[in-house]
């Protein structure tokens, strides 16, 4: 009989040979009593007690089951799932959710969590978790991730040179002490040895300051991480003040996009359409040389121009840190002298942020930025894909 049955399977082995097999219907029912019979034993070794046992050392009660349809890639199988009153059980059988999934549906959760659900949000969860779901059984699943995500924030960096690091800071509002208040998410992202992106730190801190990037980086360090050659970042002061103390020995690009926004910015709003191009003209040839060149030239021109003197001494004063990428080979000059790829990331994470809006706590919003990280990352550079471009020596 079943349950008779000393199971010691692999239940991730056994399904990936059932979605490539071609299973008929009776296949199918055999799998169903197999599943079924997995997750009664998981449930007899939550509870510590085995069915109708007496034992002082059980850690809860049976409380049932209800029914639940698995789809797998050759079509529905319905299963019976086992409950327990508490609601803590959580059978392995449908961990069949990637981080790609989880962190999908994970604002969703934090919102359940939160008390604040939707007749929509309770309808998919319900699809993930079963019939009845409450706070502290969702509250559960969600917390599963926090050792995945701490072990791959934590994870050494010693193994991998990287060269090149972008970073950047986005805020969010947390409760805190019965207040909302704003908290600063830093990220930084790596490019290694084989040219490809790693999303390497993440920290949720109060607000943006020399202070707090030092701490960042010296988590970095903490980890392994080397000085990189360069670092591509805005111009936050006291961003660049840590990147000079912490990584004496790299460079530091000023994003060139927020750069020339803020030049702009001060230019005319009328007839600076020449100007405009004289300056995207600087920024778009390779050779360093030649970009002094017009960057004089720019500033003769339109020095003594009325409207255009404070755009003028902000071109001036940070246009050799805004040429650093120059110096490296032209085919990674579009990728380097930029942080755009840092602002997709932000706003990745912004898009599941506006579901919840404000994070219970700092944990539940270092679990979810670190989930969709981790999703992020795993979508970035597949295959034989790199970030910089290679061959000629690039």
């Amino acid at each position: 009989m079943m349950t008779q049955l000393n199971l010691t399977l692999n239940i991730e082995d056994l399904k990936d040979q059932v979605a490539s097999s071609d299973l008929d219907a009776v296949v199918k029912s055999a799998l169903v009593l197999v599943l079924n019979e997995y997750m009664e034993k998981e449930r007899d070794e939550h509870l510590n007690a085995k069915a109708y046992e007496r034992t002082e050392h059980r850690s809860d009660y049976r409380n049932g089951y209800y029914e639940r349809e698995y789809i797998i890639s050759i079509g529905k199988i319905q299963l019976t799932v086992p409950r327990t009153r508490s609601g803590d059980f959580v059978t392995s059988v449908f961990e069949r959710y990637k981080r790609a999934d989880q962190s999908l549906v994970l604002s969703m959760m934090e919102m359940v969590v939160n008390g604040v659900s939707t007749r929509k949000v309770t309808k998919i969860v319900e699809q993930l978790c079963g019939e009845s779901v409450s706070k502290s059984f969702v509250s559960t699943i969600t917390k599963k991730l926090d050792p995945i995500v701490n072990e791959w924030a934590n994870r050494p960096l010693n193994l991998m040179y990287y060269k090149y690091i972008y970073v950047d800071a986005m805020y969010i509002k947390v409760r805190e002490d019965q207040r909302v208040v704003s908290k600063a998410v830093y990220i930084a992202v790596g490019v290694n040895d084989k040219k490809k992106r790693e999303v390497i730190g993440l920290d949720v801190n109060h607000g943006e300051s020399k202070e707090g990037w030092t701490q960042f980086f010296d988590k970095l360090k903490a980890r392994g991480l080397q000085s990189p050659k360069m670092v591509i970042s805005d111009a936050h002061k006291g961003l660049r003040a840590a990147i000079q103390d912490s990584f004496v020995a790299a460079s530091w690009q000023r994003c060139t996009f927020h750069f020339k926004h803020n030049i702009v910015t001060k230019m005319p709003k009328k007839n600076s359409e020449e100007a405009r191009s004289a300056l995207k003209r600087i920024f778009d040839t390779p050779s360093p040389q030649k970009a002094r060149e017009l960057k004089d030239e720019f500033v003769v021109t339109y020095e003594g121009k009325k409207g255009y003197t404070k755009a003028v001494e902000i071109l001036d004063e940070g246009f050799e840190d805004a040429i650093q990428y120059m110096s490296e080979h032209h085919k990674h000059h579009a990728q380097l002298r930029t942080s755009n790829n840092i602002e997709r990331i932000n706003s990745e994470i912004r898009r599941r942020e506006k579901v919840i809006r404000i994070f219970p706590n700092t944990q539940s919003a270092f679990r979810l930025i670190g989930a969709v990280l981790m999703d992020y990352e795993e979508k970035i550079d597949l295959g034989n894909k790199t970030f910089l471009p290679t061959g000629d020596q690039a």
